[in-house]
């Protein structure tokens, strides 16, 4: 069995056939066209066909519904007997390809031909790849439907206006807004959750999955929602070919979203002015540390960086910056273009709006210290020896030598 993923350039018009409908055309009759969703682990695809002439061959093509600069079909050889009547089915195993998220669109089509060389192509079909382990609610406003099955509609009336509030204030305060429509799904726990997602971390409590428009909480926080929220509306404002962000500048606007920020980053951001031990923007800018604590404190400082943009130069900066990055400039650039500073030059300016002066250099601990003698001892050991060794037996053959 073969699969091939190919980039289409014309769009395919969305004709739902559904299950069981006769479709003939030149001969090759389809009686039968069906998917079973096996949630999160994969999707059977079935079909049902015969022709007055034997059928030799049977290809699956099929789309994901996803933000994509150029939609990607994936056509599958399908395997089965060939015959005047017969039957094919596919299985997508989707924990070979990392799985999809509730509510994900998928189009397919079914290409069947005989050994006549007639050839069909059924209309295109859609299915929605739902987790059918629970019976889903939905509530629906201004381009956001949130999905839940544990709780009264007032939860999730009540999580409705968190994120409509998170919407206004990204586009208040920055500029940005919604482009395309966002689908949240609410699982009544960080387990249920777990069991929607293919090899999750086991500390796993929301996933925003920013190319899809889809949203998947373990737990219905406020705070998390308008996060992930945050995330996918920018996401959405610098997606094109060369769109990159900064991550410090990624998840402080995700963080300033989420409204004052939380005691808990708010008190290790102030123990770091402190103590000056900030972390540089330039050292936040691809990659947030993997430590805990290292992590919280780049949340923070990362908020603390959008603020400071925000105070001082407004809104238009950061949505000019913003449409800069999409065009695909460097991180460097971008902030020269807009705001005639680099990164380097956006770190001392912070760093001096919260009264501390230059970034300091790191120093070696006394553990480090200690660590590069050691090294430096074992290395001369290693070369010393070898030539002690080596002049011992030199002198030792000299004197035989001068004693014969």
């Amino acid at each position: 069995m073969k699969r091939v993923c190919l980039l289409l350039i014309i769009a395919i018009a969305l004709l739902v056939v559904p299950p069981g409908v006769t479709l003939a055309q030149d001969g090759i009759t389809v009686i039968s066209s069906s998917t079973v969703t096996m949630f999160p682990s994969g999707i059977t695809f079935n079909l049902e066909a015969e022709s007055d002439s034997e059928i030799t061959d049977i290809d699956l093509e099929y789309r994901v519904n996803r933000l994509s600069l150029i939609p990607v079909s994936c056509r599958v050889d399908v395997d089965f007997t060939p015959g005047l009547r017969v039957e094919a089915s596919w299985p997508w195993n989707l924990l070979e390809t990392g799985g999809l998220p509730p509510g994900t669109e998928v189009e397919y089509r079914w290409l069947i031909e005989d050994a006549s060389g007639r050839r069909i192509e059924t209309s295109p079909a859609s299915l929605k790849f739902d987790d059918l382990r629970y019976d889903w609610n939905s509530l629906t406003s201004d381009g956001i439907t949130i999905y839940w099955y544990h709780g009264g509609e007032s939860l999730a009336q009540e999580l409705m206006d968190a994120a409509q509030e998170a919407l206004q204030r990204l586009a208040s305060d920055t500029g940005v807004s919604l482009e395309q429509a966002v689908s949240i799904y609410i699982y009544a726990s960080s387990q249920d959750l777990l069991g929607a997602l293919v090899f999750p971390y086991e500390w796993t409590g929301g996933v925003a999955f920013p190319d899809y428009g889809i949203i998947a909480l373990g737990v219905p926080d406020l705070s998390t929602l308008r996060h992930e929220l945050a995330h996918l509306v920018i996401y959405q404002a610098v997606f094109g070919l060369y769109g990159d962000l900064p991550v410090w500048l990624d998840e402080g606007l995700a963080v300033y979203t989420e409204g004052e920020l939380r005691s808990d980053l708010r008190s290790r951001l102030d123990e770091a002015i402190f103590n000056d031990t900030l972390f540089s923007v330039r050292s936040i800018s691809s990659s947030f540390p993997t430590d805990p604590e290292e992590a919280r404190l780049s949340y923070a400082e990362s908020y603390s960086l959008v603020v400071f943009l925000l105070d001082n130069y407004g809104r238009d900066k950061m949505l000019q910056l913003l449409d800069v990055f999409k065009e695909g400039s460097g991180y460097d650039d971008a902030l020269i273009q807009v705001y005639d500073f680099d990164m380097d030059g956006l770190n001392e300016l912070w760093r001096a709006s919260l009264g501390l002066g230059p970034q300091p250099t790191p120093v070696p601990d006394a553990g480090e210290s200690r660590g590069d003698e050691d090294y430096l001892t074992a290395l001369w050991l290693f070369i010393l020896i070898p030539l002690a060794i080596f002049a011992f037996y030199y002198y030792r053959k000299r004197t035989r030598q001068q004693r014969l």
